[in-house]
């Protein structure tokens, strides 16, 4: 009786130390990828809308926050063990210097991402992703649309994948405003911040 054949088994989790020993050995030189539950996600590569998108809202965001927080552009926020998305904005509270002094920052005031064609992925998993971190605040700019949707309140949910989803969704036209909670004394225009 032969042992039946033994398939290869090809491994999907990656640690958060594997995933940046690949990328200092080159593996994701030119790929915009991000580490999400211990699987490397290829994110598709960004068109001039998306561009636009994230340095409208830069701008804005800098002068609603101002001094006391950084506008994080397309750079990681460790959310997890094995868990580090790059969100197009993070506020953070702090400093610029903050995380040459305490490492990757592991949550945020405010997380903001441009959608095109990835638009699903963040309204679903990259919300509860954010929600699962304690993000009080987290926007989506849906390009297609033409509106922002804003997600609220992390609140913990059994029947969420992550436990935790946001418990306030609205969803502002191009007319609109939206004050941020941590600056609430400032409106940004929704048309002000769309390409």
């Amino acid at each position: 009786m032969h042992a039946p054949p033994t398939q290869p088994r090809r491994k999907t989790r990656w640690s958060y130390a594997e995933y940046y020993r690949m990328a200092e050995m080159g593996f994701f030189r030119d790929q915009r990828v991000e580490l999400i539950d211990g699987e490397i996600i290829e994110m598709p590569p960004q068109g001039e809308e998306h561009g636009v998108g994230i340095l409208l809202l830069t701008k804005a965001l800098n002068v609603a926050f101002g001094e006391g927080h950084v506008v994080r552009v397309q750079l990681p926020l460790h959310t997890g063990a094995n868990e580090e998305p790059e969100p197009d904005i993070a506020i953070v509270a702090g400093d610029i210097r903050d995380s040459m002094r305490y490492g990757r920052p592991s949550s945020a005031t405010l997380v903001v991402e441009v959608a095109g064609t990835t638009l699903a992925y963040d309204l679903g998993e990259k919300a509860e992703i954010y929600a699962a971190a304690g993000i009080a605040e987290y926007w989506v700019l849906d390009l297609e649309a033409r509106c922002l949707v804003v997600h609220r309140r992390p609140e913990k949910i059994s029947t969420a994948s992550r436990g935790t989803r946001y418990a306030e969704i609205t969803t502002l036209k191009s007319h609109e405003s939206v004050f941020p909670l941590a600056a609430a004394n400032r409106a940004l225009r929704i048309a002000d911040v769309l390409p």
